[in-house]
């Protein structure tokens, strides 16, 4: 099916992140026509997966909430999830863009009763929260989703699934006849605001991030303190449910590094720094190891913060980069190796539970843009 579509100066945004969603008030605002797109069931992108910003330490939710109703209120925003742009033509104030629009299997009447996710037997792992969790196939991607309407995963449903998740729709929202559509935008502009991704850890063999499970990157932390996480805002052991006593942050996980990221991805010091505070208000007694080549903390508020988490006895910097990360056999425990480049000392420091700062990539790196 195709549906064309434009308006003189229209423009068209791809990413829903906080960077489009803000793309596409500021030019709405000042009266041009925009579609919104975003590959992703819901708007909001990376933020959206965050527990809280730094350095005031609030949640990204009241700033997503409040742009949220700004595009919904704005007659001159058209919004468009599940869909990828495939393909570009034209030029500079001419531009025809044919956009892809993946099936939901739910339509507009959903009310997000969260009654087809109540009857569906069949379970997916959560990507929201990294794999940490499993939720239903039909589910609503978050709880601050914009729009808030639920998918459903259709390859993962059952035949019984399919049929108990139908059954308990009273809105007949549920179609799983549902196709993809393919529509023709006709826009002036397009701005690419498709964000970023954390680097794969799996590419860094040393860091064993696959052979333990009381390895994590630094965005499956942030999921795990935010109350609508897979642990309810408890910071746990992934490898048996325990509180840990000791928590090290591998810094430049994958950056600064030419086999993998050769550049800084410029804030994951001040992410590790601000989760140590989660795992410090948790645990007052819990010791905190950040092994680091350099620590930046760009700006006179975000030095303050750092000088405050080093007032901190219980917080431990260790100047070196970590060469190795591994469980011990047996023991369940985490020994992180590095040479402290302040002493030459070589550091073997034993923990429960090693963080790695992955760095930055732009999606667009691994995902092409269209010709």
């Amino acid at each position: 099916m195709t549906d064309e579509q434009g308006t003189a100066g229209a423009i068209l945004v791809v990413g829903g992140g906080i960077s489009g969603l803000t793309a596409a008030l500021e030019a709405a605002e000042v009266g041009n026509d925009v579609f919104l797109i975003d590959k992703n069931p819901s708007f909001g992108g990376r933020v959206a997966q965050l527990n809280e910003y730094f350095p005031k330490m609030c949640p990204p939710s009241c700033g997503l909430e409040i742009n949220y109703k700004r595009i919904k209120n704005n007659r001159k925003i058209r919004t468009y999830t599940m869909a990828s742009v495939s393909s570009v033509s034209g030029g500079p104030g001419n531009y025809e863009v044919s956009v892809e629009v993946a099936p939901r299997y739910v339509n507009s009447n959903c009310t997000a009763c969260g009654d087809c996710a109540a009857a569906c037997p069949d379970e997916i792992d959560n990507e929201f929260n990294f794999g940490m969790d499993k939720c239903k196939a039909a589910y609503l991607p978050h709880e601050m989703a914009f729009p808030r309407r639920y998918v459903i995963a259709k390859d993962a449903l059952s035949a019984e699934g399919a049929e108990a998740v139908k059954a308990s729709c009273k809105y007949d929202a549920v179609d799983l006849d549902m196709k993809s559509e393919t529509m023709t935008l006709n826009v002036s502009s397009i701005i690419w605001a498709t964000g970023w991704q954390p680097y794969a850890p799996e590419n860094m063999d040393a860091l064993n991030f696959t052979k333990s499970d009381a390895i994590i990157t630094n965005m499956m932390l942030e999921r795990m303190a935010s109350y609508s996480g897979p642990t309810e805002g408890k910071i746990l052991c992934p490898a048996d449910d325990k509180e840990p006593e000791s928590v090290a942050f591998v810094q430049c996980a994958g950056s600064r590094d030419e086999n993998h990221l050769p550049y800084c991805s410029y804030i994951c010091c001040m992410a590790s720094l601000k989760q140590a505070t989660y795992v410090r208000e948790r645990y007052p007694e819990a010791k905190i190891y950040v092994f680091y080549i350099d620590l930046r903390a760009p700006g006179y508020r975000y030095e303050k913060f750092y000088n405050m988490i080093k007032e901190d006895e219980n917080v431990f910097f260790i100047k070196g980069k970590v060469a190795e990360v591994s469980e011990e056999s047996g023991s369940g425990k985490i020994t992180v190796v590095a040479e402290n480049a302040v002493t030459g000392e070589k550091v073997h420091q034993t923990v429960d539970m090693a963080v790695l700062a992955t760095g930055m990539q732009p999606t667009a790196a691994n995902d092409k843009l269209p010709a």
